[in-house]
């Protein structure tokens, strides 16, 4: 395997709004040891006095000197500095990656996060997170074909138990200190390292091992990390300077090389009983997850075939969609998925702008897992289809435009209901009127069959948009994705997954 230079990653502890300091330290360490590709915040990124600082980078009159992720609120206070809980740009190189999910570097480093802290409330309050987020979080990422673990896991709390085998964290009692669900989170997607903050004080664990030895294939290890705050008095170490290869690029002997002062798995006694109990976080559904990537990089997930229940006592399980057989640019957890594209997302389903579309509101109704067709949907999947159906014919018509909608399974990999204005193979079309048109396909058929008719001149007259890849290739990253933030901004009134 080629080598390949290593990432320089900074990490930092609770920033609270002292940017200044945060940023004018970053700038020192980057004169002194060259540059770094980016900054990783954990913890409380705003404080009680953040106004007078923030303003200056919200307006442009300041910018971060390196590409900066932070994580949400913690707090009923701070809520307001993250206006869309999905994630965004909230200044020039100031990222708020969101509540959950998957981030992938154009390098093809995979970070995890998860913001806020522990909530026992269902839904949880939007500064915290629950056991049903930790459980769809870790589904949408252990589902993944060969998933080994992620690079980097972010969270805002302590995982319970961290301490377990490990030196000593000061005078934090790890027995107390922290969640239980984020070592749920830590012991299931094994990050290669795992920061924290809150407790104002640095900890850096004793690595340690993601299998048993003897009786498991050795697996890399996992390193924990805390951070004290940004400015602290005791002159506490709050920000972390390390280099690291993404995984996904690494010679796997490299990559599980145990070193020397490796301790025991702190969480493995407690996954050990949950997985004896099947006792699960909440009650079992399919999965969602949440996915910020760069505009370089695309990406998501999968989840396995559903097992069936042993008798009629036991509970039925929600159905479970299919692997792919290949790549898939669909499938919301693929790394070949557009996600500059992505308008909306829901429990099981997500809008995204079509790749070269006929118009800027030509709109694709996706499942998150893999299906090929709706006919293979679970009732809840066919739900949110129908939801998302209702809510772009509401949104249509607010704005005096008619609408189609097509699916075909024909030499289809992952189901795509296209909107867009005006076991056998088929082709289905349904009307705003309310007409439906259903053709089986018998020996060769187009396969964009679809988009040709709504692109001849009898509908929408642009012939030269037949092929998506043609409109496709004048079409920057960037210009697409202003086209999906329109969308996204007048769709928002009608969107249901903002409100569920």
């Amino acid at each position: 395997m080629m080598a390949v230079a290593p990432l320089r990653v900074l990490a930092c502890g609770d920033v609270e709004g002292r940017l200044e300091a945060l940023f004018s330290r970053v700038r020192a360490v980057q004169a002194k040891s060259g540059h770094f590709d980016m900054l990783l915040c954990v913890g409380n990124f705003f404080g009680a006095t953040s106004e007078a600082e923030w303003a200056k980078y919200r307006t442009g009159a300041k910018k971060a000197p390196i590409p900066t992720y932070v994580l949400g609120a913690n707090d009923q206070e701070t809520i307001s500095y993250f206006p869309d809980v999905s994630g965004c740009e909230l200044a020039e190189n100031i990222t708020y990656l969101g509540r959950r999910g998957l981030y992938s570097s154009s390098s093809g480093l995979q970070i995890a996060y998860l913001s806020g802290t522990e909530s026992q409330d269902e839904p949880a309050p939007a500064y915290s997170f629950s056991a049903k987020d930790v459980m769809e979080l870790k589904a949408c990422l252990l589902s993944t074909p060969n998933f080994k673990g992620v690079d980097i896991l972010l969270t805002s709390p302590w995982p319970r138990h961290v301490g377990t085998f490990a030196n000593s964290a000061g005078g934090i009692d790890t027995k107390k200190c922290g969640s239980k669900l984020v070592s749920d989170l830590a012991a299931s997607l094994k990050p290669r390292y795992h920061f924290a903050a809150l407790e104002k004080v640095y900890y850096e664990r004793l690595p340690y091992r993601n299998h048993t030895v003897l009786q498991e294939t050795p697996q890399h290890v996992s390193r924990f990390i805390a951070l004290a705050d940004v400015g602290n008095t005791s002159k506490k170490k709050y920000l972390y300077a390390f280099s690291i290869t993404p995984m996904s690029l690494m010679d796997p002997a490299e990559l599980v090389k145990q070193p020397q002062d490796v301790t025991e798995n702190p969480y493995r006694k407690s996954w050990k009983e949950a997985q004896k109990t099947k006792a699960p976080l909440c009650p079992e559904e399919e999965p969602t997850c949440q996915f910020f990537f760069d505009l370089n990089k695309h990406q998501g997930k999968k989840r396995p075939s559903d097992e069936k229940a042993a008798g009629d006592s036991q509970p039925k399980q929600a159905k479970k969609p299919p692997q792919p057989m290949g790549p898939c640019w669909f499938c919301l957890a693929s790394p070949d998925v557009e996600k500059h594209l992505v308008v909306s997302i829901g429990m099981h389903c997500y809008l995204a702008l079509a790749k070269g579309g006929l118009l800027p509101d030509h709109v694709l109704i996706l499942p998150i897992g893999h299906y090929q067709s709706v006919v293979d949907l679970s009732s809840e999947v066919l739900e949110e289809v129908t939801k998302y159906k209702s809510a772009l014919k509401e949104f249509f018509r607010s704005k005096g435009k008619r609408y189609v909608l097509f699916e075909r399974n024909y030499r289809s990999q992952h189901l795509q209901l296209q909107v867009a204005q005006p076991g056998t193979p088929y082709f289905y079309v349904e009307l705003d009127t309310g007409e439906k048109l259903f053709h089986r396909i018998r020996g060769r058929f187009p396969l964009h069959f679809g988009r040709a008719v709504l692109a001849s001149p009898a509908l929408l007259a642009l012939p030269q948009q037949a092929d998506w890849r043609r409109c496709a290739a004048g079409r920057a990253a960037e210009e697409e994705a202003a086209q999906a933030r329109a969308f996204r901004r007048d769709f928002q009134p009608f969107d249901f997954a903002l409100r569920d």
